[in-house]
């Protein structure tokens, strides 16, 4: 007859096991959060200064000891610059110009990415680099012979200088950054493509260049907010506000004398002008994060 082992008694209590104290793990946590609390302050108190000083009376943001904090809350410099019609068509002047410079670089870029990413040729890692060189060059170094460019096209004034300026350093940075994505793709999705009958075109645009979209989206944002940030080559090629974008037009913000600068004004501006960023970030924040991890990880 066979036997059955009897099974160990279960145990009547509950085992805790605690972690013994260590000084030096509570001091690390320690200095964790107060480098994450430090990163944050140094983050946040900008924009935090900005949004305070844009509701504050003019005294209170030039008042001693500093006030941190509005006495009330004080409407009229967000009122003068939603009042202001050269603000207003300054801001107009940088959504066309950014959307527009995204909109040619994706264009552009993506087709360039797709041969650098996924073709044989020789020389391509020269033409990266070459490709990646022209982001390290300052503005400030390449804006005399822009300049003599736009003059000669007759685009002095215009959007499309803008658009056109801002490539330089939007496009490369396009290039370099999809390159990696089409390259981090698996050859079998374009040869399945192709043995269907697919035109190489066919298999870029409707196979490689959907999956390629966090990235997409990652580089149009990063693009758009250089383009709406700058502000060398947007005070450089306009002269009035019928080109001008919003940064050289909160810089031309003039006081009541030629020494009183409105700086509740210009913190107002500056509140508006950050709130487009903040949302694009707030709606593409999936894609972003997407993007950016996407090719960590060999699949």
């Amino acid at each position: 007859m066979a036997t059955v082992a009897a099974a160990p008694p279960r145990p009547t209590g509950t085992l805790i096991t605690r972690r013994r104290f260590s000084l030096g793990r509570a001091i690390n946590r320690g200095l964790f959060w107060l480098l994450v609390i430090f990163i944050l302050v140094y983050t946040i108190f900008p924009f935090f200064w900005a949004l305070m000083a844009a509701i504050k009376p003019t005294g209170d943001i030039s008042a001693t000891p500093t006030r941190y904090l509005p006495s009330e809350v004080f409407w009229g410099n967000l009122r003068y610059v939603f009042e202001n019609g050269d603000f207003l068509r300054a801001l107009r002047n940088s959504f066309i110009a950014s959307f527009g410079t995204v909109a040619v670089a994706l264009v552009l870029g993506s087709f360039a990415a797709y041969a650098m990413g996924r073709m044989r040729f020789r020389g391509k890692t020269i033409i990266l680099y070459l490709i990646l060189s022209m982001t390290m060059f300052p503005p400030i170094a390449i804006l005399g012979s822009l300049f003599q460019m736009i003059r000669a096209a007759n685009l002095y004034n215009t959007i499309p200088a803008l658009i056109f300026t801002y490539m330089t350093f939007t496009l490369p940075f396009t290039v370099w950054v999809l390159a990696n994505f089409f390259k981090a793709m698996p050859g079998e999705l374009e040869e399945s493509a192709l043995v269907d009958g697919s035109t190489p075109f066919q298999a870029f645009y409707k196979i490689l260049l959907p999956l390629a979209m966090p990235g997409l989206v990652t580089t149009g944002l990063l693009a758009f907010i250089a383009a709406w940030n700058e502000f060398l080559f947007a005070l450089t090629f306009t002269n009035t506000y019928a080109a001008r974008t919003v940064q050289p037009a909160i810089a031309s913000f003039s006081g009541r004398t030629q020494f009183d600068e409105p700086w509740g004004a210009v913190m107002a501006a500056s509140v508006v002008v950050t709130v487009p960023l903040v949302l694009l970030v707030l709606i593409f924040q999936r894609k972003i994060l997407a993007g950016l991890t996407a090719g960590a990880v060999k699949g």
